[in-house]
């Protein structure tokens, strides 16, 4: 059973209301670990959804236990044949987690049964893990008429045994286990068990005979191939390029790294890579070298499947053929299905794939030149395909190492090749020192301490409120609604009294990495609090406190000093109260966070006169858009795309309305209005919120409206504005996709309805 120990992040704070919650969150998970551990998948079911329902927080920390619990409830369900339940607990699931990719690859190996048998195959065999896209499967091959020909199976491929499941050995095996990566979907695994326990043994070169005798997989082949690139939008994702932000110097022994990356010998690292749809990436890229090939692999060897996982890394040196910055190995696939056919997941080609991203990193330069060599060791350790040690060499540095190397005249014809081209990676290839602290940072947290116009909005901002808190005002709530207003001392008497040496107090409760309490303690007699959970952060900071000479305790952890970490919102002292509290109000997918307004409310209650939340409101901005793209990644669009067969149905059940991480800036999409105000959320003046508005919005170009997007401006004061469709952003964009289009004439007005209801915002179209 997957660990299902998890605890409750940071919630709304104190309160009745919150700590009601927060108290029914940890009670509901202590009673779906003991339910899982009695076997009653349906209570722990009905559990986690109660968890998940109060907080979607905890989604990240409890998926893989959730996942285990629903099929374990839904095998249950299926034993009693209650298949309505069952497809029940399912959908909810999938509003849960809309991006589930077990759904697409678990469709796609039925798809591909279904083709076979309209192909002509006799028998057919289909194996499917989960029972609920099992009880799917068997929907989809009756309303095509197709279940007296195909066999659903509800196990793992590599759990098949002969003539358990199927009666013979099969001469064909379809399967599509791929990932951008090629690997990483366990293709390799289960081709060797099938080659070993399911297939016909294949055919020999030169050997003749019925097809039907032999064992064949499809795809046959697939050739890897990369190429290095410049791209400024994954090295803002991938690499802290900044010694300095706003003033804060960022040492050299405090090491930002991107969870994509690893050193060779490092085995904590699952997934090597990252993924991109380059041909939309924001900004482009531009090509530092030609295509190379990195690796052939023969799916219908069982030998050379055999020998990927314990080969030893390959060494490759590619030229350089234009000047620029080195930062990343794209990487991407040809699958040879046939003889005559083949898919490939290029940039250059319209498909559903993404490709393979290896960013680069720790290089003392990363600008190279035509001349120059990019190198690189290959492998395929732990099935996934991992590309390391990247470094360049310049035409110099080669010309010096291959001088020493060929002094002894003998030396290359001596098998000493595979020495030189390490020799030469060596020269660029860089490891941690001793005293270095690694920092491993999620792309968006990268991307936002390259952020330029965040800080400086935020250090602005800051400073002009505490230029406004003289130490002569008086330390009392913001919000009089409170019934917290007062605070008291040991008479029960207002605390009127602030000493000159009171530091004004800042709170940081925005999620992951932040250094805003480090600029907040630059600005004055100013005691910060950061909120950051992980040990490696808090050390991170501390350095970087200590680099900029803050005294020792300066900056403070707040979650040291809280009992509870799930109410994080509290006074700093019993007798003290917030000068400053900074909220995460937008997540990086590009949706409004889960109860942020709750928590501005009891923020508003721990503020002194005079002090803010930061943002103090939002204002959020969407326009009508005709994107095909959009339409055609949402839904399955009727019976050409799927040749003819009726899938539709079945798959768009579990649609999602709303499009998330999103670039509005290179999304494929013609406006058909100007962008307009949809909402506001005030978070220091609550009365000036509305749940629900009408919009009027002006058609300014014909054509057939299919998708909402919407983005933010984040105001910390009335001047200083954050837009979160900025290029230098490090939050994503999100889309209304309508059921159906609608078609609209220049000139015409649309009326959209705006609803907001506990941070959830539902944009329809007024008929």
């Amino acid at each position: 059973m997957p660990n299902s120990r998890s605890r409750p992040r940071r919630g709304a704070g104190n309160g009745s209301g919150a700590a009601g919650r927060d108290e029914l969150v940890s009670r509901s998970l202590q009673s779906a670990e003991h339910c899982l551990g009695a076997q009653d998948f349906g209570t722990a079911y009905a559990h986690y959804l109660l968890v998940l329902s109060l907080a979607p927080e905890l989604k990240d920390d409890v998926k893989e236990t959730f996942q285990y619990t629903l099929l374990k409830w839904a095998e249950e369900l299926d034993a009693l044949s209650r298949t309505q339940d069952l497809l029940g607990c399912y959908e909810q699931a999938l509003e849960l987690f809309p991006d589930d990719e077990v759904i697409c690859n678990s469709m796609g190996e039925h798809l591909f049964s279904m083709f076979a048998k309209k192909a002509g195959a006799q028998s057919v065999y289909a194996c499917e893990l989960s029972k609920t896209m099992y009880e799917l499967a068997c929907d989809v091959v009756a309303a095509n008429k197709m279940e007296a020909g195909i066999k659903l199976l509800h196990m793992k491929s590599l759990d098949l045994e002969i003539p358990k499941h199927i009666p013979e050995r099969v001469s064909l095996v379809v399967t599509e286990t791929v990932d951008a990566g090629l690997f990483g979907e366990g293709i390799v695994e289960s081709l060797i068990h099938a080659w070993e326990h399911l297939l016909l043994q294949p055919k020999t070169k030169g050997e003749n005979g019925n097809c039907d005798k032999y064992g064949k997989v499809i795809p046959a082949s697939a050739v890897i191939h990369g190429m290095a690139v410049e791209c400024a939008e994954i090295r803002r994702h991938h690499r802290v390029g900044l010694k300095d932000i706003v003033g804060i110097h960022l040492p050299k022994n405090v090491k930002f790294q991107s969870p994509a990356y690893s050193y060779i010998d490092n085995e904590e690292t699952v997934e090597p890579y990252t993924t991109e749809k380059m041909s939309r990436v924001p900004g482009g890229y531009l090509a530092l070298t030609e295509c190379f090939e990195i690796m052939k692999v023969d799916f219908n060897n069982l030998q050379e499947l055999k020998s990927l996982a314990t080969k030893k890394p390959d060494s490759i040196t590619i030229p350089v053929v234009k000047e620029g910055t080195l930062d990343a190995v794209v990487v991407w696939f040809v699958l040879q299905l046939d003889d005559e056919h083949s898919l490939s997941t290029s940039p250059s080609e319209e498909t559903c794939w993404e490709q393979a991203v290896y960013p680069v990193q720790d290089l003392p330069d990363y600008w190279m030149k035509p001349g120059d060599h990019v190198t690189m060791e290959v492998s395929c350790q732990d099935c996934y395909l991992r590309i390391q040690s990247i470094s360049v060499l310049s035409l110099e540095q080669e010309m010096e190492v291959t001088k020493s190397f060929t002094k002894d005249t003998d030396l290359l014809s001596s098998g000493k090749e595979a020495e030189l081209c390490s020799a030469l990676a060596n020269l660029q290839t860089s490891k941690p020192d001793a005293g270095e602290q690694i920092c491993v940072l999620e792309s968006t947290e990268i991307a936002l301490l390259n952020n330029i116009p965040y800080h400086e909005g935020f250090k602005m901002a800051m400073k002009k409120v505490f230029s406004s808190l003289t130490p002569e005002k008086l330390c009392q709530v913001m919000d009089p609604h409170c019934e917290d207003n007062e605070m008291s001392s040991g008479t029960g008497r207002q605390n009127t009294v602030q000493s000159t040496s009171e530091p004004l107090y800042v709170l940081d409760v925005s999620e992951g990495f932040s250094i805003l309490p480090i600029i907040a303690g630059t600005l004055g007699q100013v005691k910060p609090y950061s909120s950051v959970e992980k040990d490696q952060h808090r050390i991170a900071l501390d350095l970087i406190s200590e680099a900029n000479h803050f005294p020792k305790g300066t900056l403070e952890f707040w979650l040291r000093h809280v009992e509870d970490e799930s109410a994080v919102l509290q006074r700093p002292k019993s007798d003290k109260l917030w000068s400053i509290i900074i909220l995460d109000v937008i997540e990086p997918s590009g949706l409004i966070q889960q109860e942020i307004m709750e928590k501005a409310a009891i923020s508003r209650c721990l503020l002194q006169s005079g002090g803010k939340i930061f943002p103090q409101y939002v204002l959020m901005f969407g326009l009508l858009v005709e994107s095909q793209t959009l339409v055609e990644e949402n839904a399955v669009q009727g019976l050409e795309r799927t040749l003819g067969l009726n899938i539709a149905p079945f798959i768009n059940q579990f649609q999602v309305p709303i499009r998330v991480f999103l670039d509005l800036s290179s999304l494929p999409c013609i406006p058909l209005s100007k962008p307009v105000e949809l909402l506001r959320l005030d978070l220091m003046t609550p009365y000036l919120n509305t749940s629900n508005r009408e919009v009027k919005v002006h058609i300014c170009k014909s054509g057939q409206v299919t998708a909402i997007p919407f983005w933010y401006h984040m105001y910390l004061d009335e001047e200083i504005r954050l837009d979160t469709s900025s290029e230098a952003s490090h939050w994503k964009q999100a889309a209304v996709v309508l059921d159906t289009p609608i078609q609209v004439e220049m000139g015409e007005e649309l009326v959209l309805s705006v609803e907001h209801h506990k941070s959830n915002v539902s944009i329809t179209v007024k008929q």
